[in-house]
């Protein structure tokens, strides 16, 4: 094995001229230098430098070495500025993985900041609604559902961030539309759409909450996710009872109402993987996801927890008024 050390001095020796020249631009006395280079020739085997007037040049071997150790020098200095940029976190990759209603109302503020503050990070980003089985195809940051006391699992740490109470979607004409909260059992005659064709963990906290308020919901319309769902009611095709997440971007003439007695909730927390949890890139995805769900629940409780006037999809409040029953 060649001495990479060894290489860069005698390398300065060939550039300079000189084993005293190479020693004052190195900072070296001439003896060290002289000491590396003879250890380099026993190394390699081969007389690398000849007399020439008071300096040195280069032999014949000491040319084609000189050759090599640029590529090679230059090489590990290519290596060493990656490692102090992945040191600085600016580059490398980080992979996150979300589902989709926190994909529309969360990530394009988190990949904003990312790219923002990490132009060199490259971004591995992945649709997907459960944690893989295996730890080594999980990303390395990703946003979950799931319930109070989730265990990521060896290897991971998960961070809470918001409760995502569900709500109601439902035609600004509709009888109950200006109402602060609506049981969940006065939607027991609506036209129900459903909103989750994979039958995921979301529905059936759903359907628990109707079984819990006595009934069970009939679909009439069913959905592929809930920005279909939302079109569907705002075509005047029904309900659909979502996440207040997923009801966080909706078009003109739909409302959306807190649901109560009880209320589903879903739980949403992000799982990091703990051998990037300290990197820059990581530390950002979490503290920009820690904001947006801070600022949901924020929004939430100031505007759209019960108690408070409905909003409409298109973002603005609608004062109620005296269409539908009294708020209990």
């Amino acid at each position: 094995m060649l001495d990479v050390h060894r290489l860069r001095i005698f390398r300065s020796v060939v550039a300079s001229g000189s084993v005293a020249a190479a020693a004052a631009n190195l900072g070296y006395t001439p003896s060290a230098v002289s000491q590396h280079v003879t250890a380099l020739q026993r190394e390699t085997g081969l007389t690398l430098l000849e007399r020439a007037g008071r300096g040195v040049r280069p032999t014949a071997a000491g040319l084609a070495l000189a050759a090599q150790a640029d590529g090679v020098l230059a090489r590990l200095g290519e290596a060493e500025s990656v490692v102090a940029d992945l040191r600085a976190g600016r580059t490398g990759t980080l992979s996150v993985a979300y589902f989709a209603s926190v994909g529309a109302a969360w990530l394009p503020h988190v990949v904003r900041r990312l790219t923002t503050e990490f132009p060199g990070v490259r971004l591995d980003l992945e649709l997907r609604e459960d944690v893989a089985d295996d730890p080594d195809e999980r990303a390395d940051v990703q946003v979950v559902v799931a319930q109070d006391g989730f265990v990521p699992g060896p290897g991971f740490r998960a961070t809470h961030l918001l409760d995502d109470p569900y709500v109601v979607v439902l035609p600004a004409e509709h009888p109950l539309a200006a109402r602060h909260e609506i049981e969940l059992a006065e939607l027991i005659a609506e036209r129900w759409v459903d909103n989750d064709f994979a039958r995921g963990w979301c529905r059936r906290n759903l359907l628990e909450a109707c079984t819990a308020a006595g009934f069970s919901p009939t679909f009439h319309v069913e959905a592929h996710d809930y920005p279909t769902a939302v079109a569907f009611v705002g075509a005047g095709i029904g309900i659909t009872v979502l996440p207040a997440l997923g009801a966080e971007h909706l078009p003109p003439g739909v409302m959306r109402v807190p649901v109560v007695r009880p209320t589903p909730v879903r739980s949403i927390f992000a799982v990091v993987r703990e051998g990037v949890a300290q990197t820059p890139p990581a530390r950002l995805a979490l503290d920009a996801l820690t904001a947006v769900a801070h600022a949901a629940r924020r929004e939430r409780d100031g505007g759209g927890a019960p108690g408070d006037a409905p909003r409409r999809l298109d973002g603005h409040r609608r004062r109620p008024s005296a269409v539908g029953s009294p708020t209990k």
